[in-house]
C-alpha cells in the first residue's frame, strides 16, 4: 500500500514515500545529525484544546531512526528539492549509513554556504556535492526537470500504486534563473504523486515563481489534489498564496515553524482542512484506499480531535481520521 510518512524533524523537511511496490522514495532529509535512538519524548502531557500548542516540534525525531523502524535499509531514490540545509542535514550520515540507489539533481547550483557558527556541518554539504556531481560509488545521478520524460519521472503512470512522480516545477530557464540569482526557493521542485486516495504534492521551499511555472505547465494535475506538504514548512514568508484555490487541497501539513510565522490564514480564508507537525508529530498517511487514512504520533492530539486512539498501525501511532 503506498504510504506516505512525514517526519517531524524541527524546522526542515523529510518525508518518505513508500511505493505500492515496495520501492522508497526519500525527500529531503532534515534532523539527521540528531542523537540516534534517544531523541524522543513523551507526548503525553501537552495541552487539551485540539488546535493548541502540543509541542512535538520540541521533540524532533531523527529520519535515519525513522527508517530503522520501518524496515527500510535501501533508499531507491533519494530527491533533493533545493539545495537548503534545512533539507541537507544528516544527508553524509545517510549515505554512510544506507545504500542510496539513485539521487535526483535538478540542476540547481549553490555557492557552499558559510559553516562558520552555523547548526548545519560542513560535512553533508560536501557529500551533497560529491552525490550530486557522481562521484559516490554506488548511488547514480538522474537529471531530472519538467517537460523530461523517462520511466518512474513525468510519464502517466494510472494505478496509483507504482514508483511514477512528475515534476511540475522547476524548468531548466528557472533554474538557470535561480542560479543567477542564487536564490533557491523558486528552484524546489514540485512533486505530484497520483495515489489512489488522490494526489499527493511534495513542494519543498518553493515560492512564488515556481508555483507560476507549476501552475502554467500543469494546471489540471494541480487541481483539487488529496494532500499538500505545506511549503516552506507553512511559513507566510510575505508570499502569494493564490495556488491554494487552485491545488484545493483536502488535507495540508504545515510544518515547524513558530506559531505567529504560520501561514494559517492561508488556509482558513478558503475553507482548508489543516493539521501541523506541533499538534501531530510524525504524520503517515495509507493512501492506497478510497480516502487518505492518517495516523499521526501524538495520542493526545489525536484523542482531541476527534481521532480513535483505540486504532493504531504499524508503528503504533493513533488514527486521527479519512480524508
Amino acid at each position: 500500500m503506498p504510504t506516505v510518512h512525514c517526519i517531524t524533524v524541527g524546522q526542515g523537511d523529510c518525508t518518505i514515500l513508500e511505493h505500492g511496490s515496495g520501492r522508497v522514495s526519500m525527500i529531503d532529509i532534515c534532523g539527521g545529525n540528531l542523537e540516534r535512538e534517544t531523541t524522543r519524548k513523551s507526548a503525553q502531557n501537552f495541552a487539551s484544546r485540539p488546535r493548541g500548542n502540543y509541542g512535538m516540534c520540541k521533540s524532533p525525531t531523527n529520519p535515519l531512526d525513522y527508517l530503522d523502524d520501518i524496515g527500510v535499509s535501501k533508499i531507491w531514490r533519494f530527491i533533493s528539492t533545493h539545495p537548503d540545509m534545512d533539507h541537507l542535514d544528516g544527508f553524509d550520515r545517510l549515505i554512510d549509513e544506507f545504500e542510496v540507489c539513485h539521487f535526483w539533481d535538478s540542476g540547481a547550483r549553490k555557492d557552499k554556504p558559510d559553516f562558520e557558527g552555523s547548526p548545519y556541518l560542513e560535512a553533508d554539504w560536501d557529500r551533497y556535492v560529491k552525490v550530486r556531481d557522481g562521484d559516490e560509488e554506488n548511488t547514480s545521478v538522474v537529471k531530472v526537470l519538467e517537460g523530461k520524460s523517462f520511466k518512474y519521472a513525468n510519464e502517466d503512470e494510472k494505478s496509483g500504486h507504482g514508483d511514477y512522480v512528475t515534476i511540475c516545477a522547476p524548468t531548466a530557464g528557472l533554474i538557470d534563473d535561480c542560479n543567477d540569482r542564487q536564490e533557491f526557493n523558486d528552484a524546489s521542485y514540485i512533486i505530484v504523486y497520483r495515489a489512489k486516495a488522490g494526489k499527493v504534492v511534495l513542494c519543498g521551499d518553493a515560492d512564488d515563481e515556481a508555483w507560476n511555472c507549476a501552475l502554467d505547465h500543469h494546471p489540471d494535475l494541480l487541481r483539487n489534489v488529496g494532500f499538500l506538504l505545506a511549503p516552506h514548512h507553512g511559513r507566510d514568508s510575505g508570499r502569494d498564496w493564490s495556488f491554494l484555490s487552485h491545488l484545493n487541497p483536502r488535507l495540508s501539513l504545515l510544518g515547524c515553524a513558530p506559531s505567529e510565522y504560520l501561514a494559517y490564514d492561508a488556509w482558513n480564508k478558503r475553507g482548508l482542512n489543516y493539521f501541523t507537525q506541533n499538534q501531530c508529530g510524525n504524520f503517515v498517511i495509507d493512501a492506497g484506499g478510497d480516502r487518505l487514512d492518517v495516523y499521526i504520533e501524538n495520542e493526545k492530539f489525536a484523542s482531541d480531535a476527534g481521532g480513535d486512539t483505540t486504532n493504531t498501525n504499524h508503528l503504533g501511532y493513533f488514527y486521527l481520521g479519512s480524508y
